[in-house]
């Protein structure tokens, strides 16, 4: 339908002053019964409820609200990526025989096992990805050249990703579908780190992050793919924190993250077909962890003639630790920044804090942890001051004399 111009829709809007009736509203609905004539001379009509939306738009923003306005992400799903979508294709299509595939049938399938959220991908939504992005088309010529690689070091560069793991038991009784984040160390195939989680959010990979650099070491390159937790701006800043390089996969190109995704299939194939307990998020984790390092780490690689642990440890003098530190975990945290008043105190959530040190008129970076939101840790200029104190108003008068003087 062709887009109605704000000279048409002021005209409507004047139409409601002249039109009869005792109140705006009998007004408005005597206004959509009129016939108004566009630009190109073709005759239309509103209904009161549109007219009575593009009259409140009016009244709060004037002319401009009047505009119309194009979503900046149009033609993309702004609650999941291709990549999650095609995770979960990937899991249905096992269950789906031949190689002419039923769309509606699929979908069906990612609901119904909770591989997809209906409210976060719509049917409408779930066709157009398929047909943009090629998910189905098995017979799609791949173009890219590609090559076999290694890295020839341990810690030279990690892979990690997220994979749609079984219902669990959650805390409130109900079965809710896990996430598995993993990190594999690129030259030895060591499973550095993978946990399960009830949700895919950047708390989620920031714990599993620090878990593996703690376990392992400091990589020097991450390589990740294109998701929202792995784009975002604190994973980013927690590589620059560490001196990792953060780089990103091809939009789309999981055979780019090949050694990740074969051991997701490993995990499929060997570890999911158990009978395992799913009581909780914490059995299932413990069970993953055996798992991993009495088999999968301690087990002959075929491609590398060895077991991955004894392969890392080839290069253990090779390897870059996180220094010992009571600080090691402010790495993780999240942060932002504040401009800390003449009377050496900022706001964080609302809440009033005195900085550490004398730190009046100055920009300050505060780190905290995303979950608790404490404590407030103070940076300036890249050097710790210190935990910031919550603002005592009355403690301070005790220590002050007549004045504000101390």
């Amino acid at each position: 339908m062709k887009h109605i111009s704000i000279y048409l829709k002021m005209r409507v809007l004047g139409a409601i002053d002249s039109a009869p009736g005792k109140s705006i509203r009998d007004r408005v609905r005597e206004v959509s019964n009129l016939e108004f004539i566009d630009e190109d001379g073709a005759p239309r009509r509103f209904t009161w409820r549109t007219i009575e939306t593009w009259r409140t738009r009016y009244r709060k923003h004037g002319i401009t609200g009047m505009e119309h306005s194009v979503r900046k992400d149009k033609g993309t799903c702004r609650n999941m990526s291709p990549e999650e979508l095609m995770e979960a294709i990937n899991q249905a299509l096992p269950h789906f025989r031949g190689d002419s595939h039923n769309r509606m049938q699929i979908y069906k399938f990612c609901i119904t096992n909770g591989l997809i959220n209906r409210s976060k991908l719509g049917l409408t939504t779930f066709y157009r990805y398929i047909r943009d992005y090629d998910l189905l088309c098995e017979k799609k010529v791949d173009n890219k050249k590609r090559e076999a690689f290694a890295m020839r070091y341990a810690n030279e560069l990690w892979q990690a990703d997220t994979m749609f793991g079984p219902f669990v038991t959650s805390t409130s009784g109900k079965p809710i579908k896990s996430k598995l984040i993993a990190f594999i160390d690129d030259a030895s195939r060591l499973i550095c780190h993978g946990e399960f989680f009830l949700e895919e959010n950047t708390a989620a990979l920031m714990n599993a992050f620090k878990q593996a650099f703690y376990k392992r070491g400091i990589p020097q390159s991450l390589y990740v793919d294109n998701g929202a937790i792995y784009s975002s701006a604190e994973i980013t800043l927690v590589c620059t924190r560490l001196g990792c390089q953060l780089r990103h996969a091809p939009v789309r190109d999981g055979a780019a993250k090949g050694k990740i995704e074969r051991f997701f299939r490993t995990v499929r194939e060997s570890f999911l077909i158990r009978k395992l307990d799913l009581s909780s998020l914490n059995a299932l984790n413990q069970q993953f962890r055996d798992w991993v390092e009495d088999e999968y780490n301690s087990t002959i690689h075929s491609s590398i003639g060895l077991k991955p642990l004894e392969r890392f440890a080839l290069d253990l003098n090779r390897i870059r630790f996180l220094e010992p530190s009571p600080f090691n975990d402010e790495l993780f945290y999240a942060q932002e920044t504040r401009k800390v008043k003449k009377d050496n105190t900022f706001s964080f959530r609302n809440i009033r804090y005195e900085a550490p040190g004398e730190l009046r008129d100055r920009e300050i970076e505060i780190r905290f942890n995303r979950v608790s939101f404490a404590p407030v840790i103070v940076y300036y200029k890249g050097q710790r001051f210190g935990a910031a104190r919550l603002l005592n108003l009355v403690e301070n008068g005790q220590r002050r004399g007549p004045g504000g003087q101390q």
